[in-house]
């Protein structure tokens, strides 16, 4: 578990397919939500409080967390870019190329120092 002076906001380690989302979008479809984790592993390899995490790139302070969320960004722009060239893809390549969109725009603020 991280310290309890660690000062930093950091994100899950899946941030991309964070636990939160998924709760969130379980509690929008079938109105079930579970607990949330008490401690979550994160980017950096510690183990926080889940209040101490964020998705958000102008909220998380922690470096490394920063430079974990800019990659996994990226890397599941990739992955979304690719499916929408799949023959029979539900999404198609011109969604695919804004949704991947999107990652990289965040994948570009996690890179910045304020993450704006």
């Amino acid at each position: 578990m991280g310290g309890g002076d660690d000062p930093h906001i950091h994100v899950e380690v899946k941030v991309v397919r964070g636990e939160a989302a998924v709760r969130t979008m379980l509690a929008a479809t079938f109105g079930i939500a579970g607990d949330l984790p008490s401690a979550v592993a994160t980017g950096c390899g510690l183990k926080v409080p889940y209040a101490m995490t964020s998705p958000r790139p102008d909220r998380v302070t922690c470096p490394a967390c920063r430079e974990h969320a800019r990659a996994e960004h990226l890397h599941f722009a990739d992955e979304i870019e690719r499916i929408g060239t799949l023959p029979g893809s539900a999404v198609t390549s011109a969604e695919a190329r804004q949704a991947a969109g999107r990652h990289r725009t965040l994948a570009e603020r996690f890179s910045s120092g304020s993450g704006g």
